[in-house]
């Protein structure tokens, strides 16, 4: 595969260090940045994060990267957010209050539910291994960053909130959490979110970033 150009958009909140040896595994050229020009002149940009939405949006805009981030998906270069950096690409989260997301993806983040439909506890957070889906709304991953995959094939999950698209067309793949379905892949155009960790989920994760560096 030709290398690919991908910046890590660093803003102080992520595991960089792990995302970066897995894209460069996949065959990136990678930098990990905050400088805006860096960002919005790469071919593949990655928002990574861990942690609260609220502290998450604030270093992002304390940095100074709100904009840069919302101009690289109006000008058509691929963006993944990963785990929290997939959350911040929607409307709002209701984790700690209201607060407002890049507003890329139409939805809302909120709780895991804590118990279940059948009123058994969860634990939360959602922390391990979890099969991927296909939602209601889909009949195939073809065309998608996870068309080399297969529903039932794993990823690694840790979160306490996740995303609920406006669109239920926009939910590429879920997962179940009890019976709770839960978007674990969500995309709109070139913007996409995966909730689970692609560089902690071996093959399956190192497929996706494959996936993404070719789209």
């Amino acid at each position: 595969m030709a290398s690919a150009e991908v910046a890590v958009i660093d803003y102080g909140v992520g595991n960089l260090l792990s995302v970066r040896r897995a894209l460069e595994h996949c065959g990136a050229k990678v930098v990990v940045t905050a400088d805006p020009d860096a960002i919005i002149a790469a071919a593949h940009v990655v928002l990574p994060g861990v942690g609260a939405f609220a502290n998450g949006m604030a270093a992002i805009e304390c940095q100074g990267l709100t904009a840069v981030v919302r101009e690289v998906a109006s000008r058509g270069r691929l963006l993944l957010g990963i785990c929290l950096g997939m959350q911040m690409l929607f409307d709002d989260s209701t984790e700690f209050g209201a607060t407002a997301g890049l507003g890329l993806i139409a939805g809302t983040v909120v709780a895991v539910p804590s118990v279940a439909a059948d009123g058994r506890v969860q634990k939360i957070p959602h922390i391990g291994w979890n099969a991927l889906v296909l939602p209601c709304a889909r009949e195939t991953w073809n065309e998608t960053v996870l068309q080399d995959l297969r529903p039932g094939d794993a990823a690694y999950f840790v979160h306490s909130f996740m995303a609920h698209p406006s669109d239920p067309r926009q939910r590429i793949a879920d997962c179940l959490y009890g019976e709770t379905p839960i978007a674990a892949v969500v995309g709109r155009d070139n913007v996409l979110g995966c909730q689970f960790h692609p560089e902690k989920s071996g093959e399956t994760g190192l497929t996706v970033l494959r996936r993404f560096l070719q789209m």
